[in-house]
């Protein structure tokens, strides 16, 4: 299906430009130290101001140096502004609640981890100034998120929609908020499109090689600072969406996680997952999106952590749209 039209019920598509939504500042402008704002907030100081506090203890928010085996995923995903991208929006206090009683049924002898997946850059149906479809999210969404995520003892995933911007060059304008010990990176290869292809109008795809150069770039960070393992996770809605998907390979200090993200009744995403986990490198996790509204459309159900925990290989990262 690559190069064809998508269909809207297979990857929905909204254009959005909410007001928080702003060119995002260069990695040059951040500094290595925590701040406290005005209201007591602790986050990374990205505009060298405010008052210097300790940096955050290099582990994960629950303990910790690595992700797996010993904790399962759980998360919500949203932007600011667009409610249709996701619950992750809004009075994020509340959000995290919110979460941390859906995740609990998921535990089955783990210890959960939640998750916020900051959509962070978020394709656009329109080129803008530099032609590339696609927007980052200015330095205080993220230092809102991630002020909320630290509070309820959350990872914080960076998500790429790259539009006609490639996945390395979107990774590496994070890279002060990488070089936190609970920030990891969430790409979505449907959004990443060739030149003078219009996200909504064709499947976008990436490769084995490109998860590979992010990877690789994560695990550069994670030794030069000594921090906890980072998550790597990529989306796939459908094969073709992902290129020589088993040239994945491990790299040290970053776990990869494949989620599979179809679209529908119970039935038919227990198939669409059976059918993506066929074809899965070595090492790489297995997860699974579920949709508040398009899982359920005409009467369906939204799929209980039972039935999630029951599909083979079992998720270790389950995320909600």
């Amino acid at each position: 299906m690559s190069g064809g039209p998508v269909a809207v019920t297979v990857a929905p598509f909204v254009l959005v430009l909410a007001a928080c939504l702003t060119s995002h500042s260069p990695a040059t402008s951040r500094t290595d130290t925590a701040v406290v704002t005005s209201d007591g907030r602790a986050v990374p100081n990205v505009r060298g101001e405010g008052t210097p506090v300790p940096a955050q203890p290099k582990e994960l928010p629950r303990g910790g140096r690595l992700l797996f085996p010993d904790h399962r995923l759980v998360g919500y995903c949203g932007t600011p502004g667009a409610p249709a991208l996701g619950a992750l929006q809004g009075n994020l206090d509340a959000k995290a609640k919110a979460l941390e009683a859906r995740a609990a049924p998921y535990a089955d002898g783990r210890e959960i981890l939640p998750v916020f997946e900051l959509i962070a850059v978020v394709v656009q149906g329109y080129p803008g100034a530099d032609g590339k479809y696609r927007l980052r999210v200015d330095d205080r969404v993220v230092d809102d998120y991630l002020r909320a995520a630290r509070q309820s003892k959350s990872l914080l995933l960076l998500n790429i929609q790259p539009g006609q911007s490639d996945f390395l060059t979107e990774v590496k304008s994070f890279e002060m908020y990488l070089r936190e010990p609970d920030v990891g990176v969430a790409l979505d290869p449907e959004w990443a499109m060739k030149a003078k292809q219009r996200p909504g109008v064709f499947w976008g795809e990436t490769t084995g090689a490109a998860i590979n150069e992010v990877a690789a770039f994560l695990s550069d960070i994670v030794e030069r600072w000594n921090l906890p393992e980072k998550a790597l996770v990529f989306h796939e809605v459908v094969r073709e969406v992902v290129k020589n998907e088993l040239s994945v390979t491990r790299h040290p200090g970053v776990a990869i996680i494949k989620s599979v993200d179809g679209i529908g009744p119970v039935e038919a995403k227990i198939a669409t997952y059976a059918n993506l986990m066929e074809r899965m490198a070595a090492g790489v996790h297995p997860g699974f999106k579920l949709f508040f509204d398009e899982d359920t459309h005409g009467g369906s159900r939204l799929m209980t952590a039972k039935q999630v925990l029951s599909l083979s290989p079992q998720p270790e990262y389950v995320m909600y749209e």
